[in-house]
């Protein structure tokens, strides 16, 4: 990504943020308010209580509709459950807005298919929230793996947010840990190691879930996943192998405080050249099939 013009710091991207739940008070409204590349313009939100707690730390606008949102920005960032972000982000992509997309894109692959397309049919710029793929660390990572030949790979991304707190929400626990944290370890995968052709998947994404990937280079890789286990903190991890030395990539003392500033300029860059980063929506699009066919039959 080449650097941000300068003339953002004249003319921020106006964002509107959908949502005002814990992720959007603790990541979204703050990371957008912060600039200059970005300036939160409103909050919009199902309860008007929450949107107003939301926006006024940065004395941003609490709207009343999402239609008054849309009125009210240039670019739509959505920190909702899939199913109401892939309801919202089509009407805004038709109304020309570029959007940041959390994963995933939607509840199921049908959803989705139908957001990345309206992103397609509008023309507008999109961008996924993959938080990890925005550290320093992680980048390094990624193209350190690229350049060496991977014949197997293990990886892990567990915790225990399911077992109670902000985060063990409805959708979550009605889905696991594949479509909850699925999209994070796929990616990494598949950009560490090379393109997924197929995945499979064992087990219960609600308890634990193994992943078993074929990459179109030969490669195979395994990942576990889950949210409902009881450690003292998230683990992220992938271990690459190969004719060279193992490569390692844990995030145990990453400082995802760093992840911000990045994702922030580079959505502003995106906006202000017309042109989505590579992670966008059809990329959420290819991490939601891999999905559909990692999870069990019923």
């Amino acid at each position: 990504m080449t650097a941000a013009p300068a003339a953002w710091t004249d003319r921020p991207v106006e964002v509107g943020l959908v949502g005002a739940g814990p992720w959007a008070r603790a990541m979204h409204a703050r990371m957008l308010a912060t600039g200059p590349e970005t300036r939160l313009a409103a909050v919009w939100a199902r309860r008007p209580d929450a949107a107003r707690e939301t926006a006024a730390p940065y004395g941003a606008r609490a709207v009343a509709t999402f239609e008054e949102l849309l009125d009210s920005c240039e670019a739509v960032a959505f920190a909702v459950p899939p199913a109401v972000q892939a309801e919202l982000a089509p009407r805004a992509a038709k109304a020309g807005k570029a959007l940041l997309l959390e994963k995933p894109l939607g509840p199921d692959l049908s959803s989705a298919e139908r957001l990345a397309d309206a992103v397609d049919e509008a023309g507008v710029v999109s961008q996924l929230v993959l938080t990890k793929r925005y550290h320093p660390v992680t980048r390094a990572f990624v193209d350190a793996a690229r350049r060496l030949d991977v014949a197997g790979a293990r990886s892990c991304y567990l915790h225990g947010a399911f077992l109670g707190g902000d985060f063990a929400t409805t959708w979550r626990l009605e889905h696991g840990a594949l479509l909850d944290l699925g999209p994070h370890l796929l990616d990494l995968l598949d950009a560490a190691v090379g393109p997924i052709a197929h995945v499979r998947g064992t087990g219960d994404p609600r308890r634990w879930i193994e992943l078993t990937c074929e990459h179109v280079n030969g490669a195979i890789s395994q990942a576990s996943l889950s949210g409902s286990v009881n450690l003292p903190h998230a683990v992220t991890r992938v271990e690459l192998f190969g004719p060279r030395p193992e490569l390692v990539y844990d995030t145990a003392e990453l400082d995802h405080e760093e992840c911000w500033p990045v994702l922030r300029r580079d959505f502003a860059v995106a906006v202000r050249t017309g042109r989505s980063p590579e992670l966008d929506a059809r990329r959420g699009l290819h991490l939601q099939r891999l999905i559909a066919q990692a999870t069990p039959a019923a």
